[in-house]
């Protein structure tokens, strides 16, 4: 675990032309089911999935955003917080494709730059495919995804697609938590801090006599605290 008693939580959104695949890749991986029979997502879904990754707890919050226009003002409000992203598109619908940068830049415009890949979905239908293999995978290049090729009806490749977000995630976590530490102990050594030796509370002082009282930044994850007065401890 990155801390004791500690759950992640990853918000993925799921973003594509309307009948790509968005809603039947969130219920097949949540609940194991498969339904031929499409129906236009109004607005937003929702559903998760706890998982574990590389030892670590994960629950994952998959938010299924409709695909048309006319829904944009409800989606994009969805979009913020968002840790993680699916871009999605159809073998069998060009225009899919082509609207994959449209989406991107929509989702970044409320979230920046998260954990983030690139799915061809319905690739049981390749007879049908209106997308050169080459073109996708340019497309995953100029973009720099990871790429995958999916079929909800088969279940491939679904789970493949969540556990790359999720590992990708617990990642630039451990990353995050590192440099704050590095910058805890940076700041420690070099800034006036409360000392409590003897039972007295000082404040180190500057070299022009000023007294110098600076607050250590907060971590953004901490562990449950065993403490029983709440959590607090003595520097």
């Amino acid at each position: 675990m990155l801390e004791e008693d500690m759950e992640v939580a990853i918000k993925v959104v799921v973003v594509g032309n309307g009948a790509v695949g968005k809603s039947s890749m969130i219920q097949r991986y949540c609940k194991g089911i498969f339904t031929k029979d499409y129906k236009k997502t109004i607005g937003v879904d929702f559903l998760e999935r706890q998982i574990v990754v590389n030892d670590e707890e994960v629950l994952l919050m998959l938010w299924d955003t409709a695909g048309q226009e006319e829904f944009d003002a409800i989606t994009k409000a969805y979009y913020r917080g968002a840790q993680a992203c699916v871009l999605v598109f159809s073998t069998t619908d060009r225009e899919s494709f082509q609207a994959i940068d449209s989406w991107r830049e929509k989702v970044e415009a409320e979230v920046g730059n998260i954990p983030t890949v690139l799915v061809q979905n319905k690739i049981d239908l390749l007879e049908e495919t209106v997308i050169k293999n080459e073109e996708a995978e340019a497309l995953a290049k100029r973009l720099k995804l990871r790429f995958y090729r999916t079929s909800v009806k088969e279940d491939l490749n679904v789970n493949e697609v969540f556990k790359y977000l999720a590992d990708k995630y617990l990642q630039k976590l451990k990353q995050q938590t590192a440099e704050e530490t590095d910058v805890l102990h940076s700041t420690s050594n070099k800034i006036g801090v409360f000392n409590t030796i003897s039972g007295n509370v000082s404040n180190q002082s500057s070299s022009n006599g000023r007294e110098v009282i600076t607050l250590r930044p907060n971590k953004q994850r901490t562990k449950k605290s065993k403490n029983p007065f709440g959590g607090c401890s003595l520097l």
